[in-house]
Parts: structure tokens; sequence; C-alpha cells
């Protein structure tokens, strides 16, 4: 794709897609057209010193197209109500379902590809297993709105006969990195993790309150914003085989892995202390999610992925330690 070319990213001034900008911006891309609720003073820093063409308010957004005509040549849409604990279903219904429509039939009138981001959040307790086949997408039961409204977006995705030239769907699992200051309960747990230590030298976990499963050997799909980087732009130059796939690392973690390797990061020796889950997240608990990678292997995405150590160790020693961002 041409370096001049223009492209949109959505959800520019958050996690993600702060992050995307900037890795575009490592690549020659600089013909950005930025849109999000550009409001928000906690989230200006992550676009600080970031190249782009336009910043459009996510509102506008579809009326300044109508009225600027761009050629846009590829859409990343990474915006959406990210918030699991936001339980007004109106709001993931406006954000997550009706607008991302909007951006899929934009895309479909004026052929333009588009990768959007999907959800672990979908595969609720995991009961269907954690593989992207199309297939399963209609029997998922999603824990909460936000993950209920991202899998009502890939259902009615498979169900169009119209489509864009070519588009994928991307169920991130738990992705953490930098550029996430902003997102307070919402950021991730080494985020977290690593705010306890520099407070209190320790961290809380909560306690398994499964047979099955010893305290703090929880298990999750942690993967590292920069190879989340690299899959979407590997997306943008290939553009494989439409369709939705996973992306984690394809190998999970235990809560007890994450927290060591956050405080191996700050050259400090573990401390961690079990707490009793709130009885109201005990029913709907995830004690295990793991990306079946096969789909993304199966049409030629070979890179490895940051293990957790390095990926931690990246993270707390050359971010969340001088405060830095992407």
């Amino acid at each position: 794709m041409d370096k001049k070319s223009i492209i949109v990213v959505t959800g520019a001034a958050g996690f993600i897609g702060s992050c995307l900008v900037e890795y575009l911006n490592y690549r020659g891309y600089t013909n950005l057209l930025l849109v999000d609720d550009f409001g928000r003073d906690d989230k200006i820093p992550n676009l600080r010193g970031k190249k782009f063409s336009e910043k459009i308010e996510r509102e506008h957004f579809f009326e300044w197209l109508f009225h600027n005509k761009p050629k846009i040549e590829f859409v990343f849409h990474i915006g959406a109500r990210t918030d699991t604990t936001e339980f007004n279903y109106s709001i993931h219904q406006h954000l997550n379902v009706e607008y991302s429509k909007k951006i899929w039939h934009y895309c479909t009138v004026h052929n333009i590809p588009l990768v959007y981001a999907s959800s672990a959040a979908t595969y609720g307790l995991g009961e269907f297993g954690y593989n992207d086949d199309h297939e399963v997408v209609n029997i998922l039961k999603p824990l909460n709105p936000y993950g209920v409204s991202k899998n009502e977006f890939d259902k009615w995705v498979l169900h169009q006969e119209n489509k864009p030239a070519f588009w994928a769907g991307l169920k991130f699992f738990n992705v953490y990195g930098p550029n996430e200051y902003h997102k307070g309960r919402m950021a991730s747990v080494i985020f977290h993790a690593f705010n306890q230590i520099k407070k209190d030298g320790f961290v809380k976990l909560f306690k398994s309150h499964r047979p099955d499963f010893i305290d703090g050997e929880q298990l999750r799909d942690f993967v590292y914003v920069k190879d989340v980087l690299k899959v979407c732009y590997w997306f943008m130059l290939h553009q494989p085989k439409s369709g939705i796939y996973n992306l984690g690392t394809g190998k999970a973690r235990t809560f007890n892995d994450l927290v060591k390797s956050t405080f191996a990061g700050l050259d400090m020796e573990p401390s961690i202390k079990y707490i009793d889950m709130p009885e109201d997240l005990r029913q709907t608990y995830q004690y295990f999610t793991e990306a079946n990678m096969d789909k993304l292997r199966g049409i030629g995405y070979m890179d490895s992925f940051y293990t957790l150590e390095k990926g931690i160790n990246d993270y707390v020693r050359n971010y969340l330690s001088t405060g830095k961002y992407f």
C-alpha cells in the first residue's frame, strides 16, 4: 500500500488505537484520519508527537465523510465502549453495534478494506471453547453487555450479503501494554499490579473458589499490544481470507506468573496476598481463557508472540517505570 494512502483509525485516542497510530507512523504512514471522542484530557498524551492528517469527532465522522469525500484506502475500526462494568446496554448498542454497522456499510459501498476489533469477551465462560469458527458465533453466551454487543455485531456481519472488499474481525484477548494510563479500573492487571507494588509493596489477587484451581492459578491468554499492532498491520498488507480471527498468544498463563513477572521488572521479590472474590463475581468469573490460534496461522501469519515474561519486562521497564507513552 502506498505510504500516502489515507487510513482511518477509530478509537485513535484510546489504548490500542493510539498505539496503532504510532506503529503506522513507524511504518511510514502519516496520512491518517483519527476518529474518537477527543473530549477527555487524560487521553491527550496518547497522541502527543504522533503524525496524522485530521482529528474528527466520532459523532461527526459520517457527516465529515459526506462533505469531504476522501479516497480512503483502509479502515481500522478499533473504537468501542469497552467498559465491562457498564450495564446500560443502550450505550454498547449505540457505539459497538449501530456505529460499527455504519462503518461496515460505508466500507462496503466504497469498496474499502476493513479490520475491526471484536473481543474474547464474546466467549463468555468458554463453555463452547475458544475456537474462532464462524459456526459457533450464534451460540456463544457472553457474560456482560459489552461482550453481548461485540457478539451481536459479529453475528450481524456473518449474515451480510454485501461486504467490504476485505474484512477481518479480530477477537482481542487480554491486551496489555503502554498507553492505558487513562483506563482506570479497566486497565490491565499488569498496570494495576505495578501500581499496587509501588504503593504497598505487594499485590492482591483473588482466591480461587473452585477446588480444581489453587489461589492465583486462574489462567488467561495475555497478549502484548505490540503483537496486536503487528497482526493488524499484517492484515492491512496481505488482506488474506476475510473472517473472524482470534488474537491472543495461544498460551494461557496464570495470574501468579503475571505478578511475578511484574515484580521481576521492578527487580523485586514477589509478595502476593490472596483475597476473597466478591460474591457477585463468583458465578461469572472466567478461570481459563486461551485463544486457538490455528486459524490465523493457517492463513500465513508466522511471527512469534512475546512471552508473558518478555512482554511484561518491556512494559514495566520501558513504560510504566518511566511514565513513557508508546
